[in-house]
């Protein structure tokens, strides 16, 4: 991508998704993603109901009266995006790539965890580990991070979810949110992985989707292309018994997901490239309240 054009896709998607981090997610986000623990924050007096495990004794035998010591959530988080960015996301059947929906969620992330003044990081993964972006605050890294979503070319079109969060696990040593956003088209098992990235940190899940990936319409002989494997091949689409074997073998894919992020206690949201991903979000912060 031309550097002029890559400017002003990056300040197009800065204005929208830092307009709607601001005016709509901002309140949400805090809300919903609370802070690592407590920190200490002021003495007072000892009031009746107070838990007796909180007198500071120092202040107490100073001022010969007890005293408590007062905390609050400490608020700043890291966030960490752990971005597809295999052959599969490159597809799009309407208006929009699952790869540039992909990129407005991060970026929209990433602006609403900078107002709340945390750090951002990225990972983005194949089957191997493209790039990781170590987590900083501010403005102008979240604008390097967009640039890279729009502009990265990665080396593997495969796919490996579990060894993105094996590698996310070890590299992020404190707890942290982690968003992985993906189509979640993968065969090799990940289920395990999901378990153990989310006993440390708090990971969520956001699967975006295309319609094509759920169902064929009839529109006859067509030539189709894997995007991982570049394998190409005529099928029918007027035949009734292929598009439902398709459409099952999506639902199949589908449920056996909602199965894996319920049993590792993960929090998720399924968001089709043509729909609208603010409601979406709005959804998923509104359950973690």
């Amino acid at each position: 991508m031309e550097t002029s054009e890559l400017l002003k896709k990056v300040r197009r998607i800065e204005i929208k998704t830092r307009g709607l981090s601001r005016n709509i997610f901002a309140g949400e986000y805090h809300t919903a993603f609370k802070g690592r623990g407590m920190t200490f924050a002021e003495v007072r007096e000892y009031q009746y109901g107070d838990d007796i495990r909180n007198i500071d004794w120092n202040v107490t035998a100073r001022f010969r009266h007890p005293y408590v010591k007062i905390f609050e959530e400490e608020r700043e988080l890291t966030v960490m995006l752990l971005i597809d960015v295999s052959a599969s996301s490159q597809f799009g059947s309407g208006t929009a790539l699952k790869q540039e929906m992909m990129t407005e969620i991060a970026a929209t992330l990433a602006f609403s965890a900078i107002q709340n003044n945390d750090k951002i990081g990225v990972i983005f993964f194949t089957d191997k580990i493209e790039k990781f972006i170590p987590p900083q605050k501010g403005r102008k890294h979240i604008l390097f991070i967009i640039r890279e979503l729009l502009n990265f070319k990665p080396e593997s079109k495969h796919t490996d979810i579990g060894m993105a969060l094996q590698y996310f696990t070890n590299a992020i040593k404190k707890r942290c949110t982690a968003f992985i956003i993906s189509d979640f088209i993968d065969y090799k098992p990940f289920g395990d992985a999901m378990v153990v990235a989310n006993r440390k940190h708090d990971l969520v899940a956001l699967q975006v989707y295309d319609k094509r990936d759920a169902e064929i319409p009839p529109i006859g002989l067509i030539k189709v292309k894997d995007a991982e494997t570049d394998e190409r091949i005529w099928i029918d689409t007027n035949n009734r018994r292929l598009r439902m074997s398709y459409k099952n073998h999506w639902e199949e894919n589908r449920m056996k997901f909602q199965h894996l992020v319920r049993k590792a206690n993960i929090d998720s949201v399924a968001i089709e490239v043509s729909d609208d991903y603010v409601k979406s979000l709005m959804l998923l912060f509104n359950m973690r309240h």
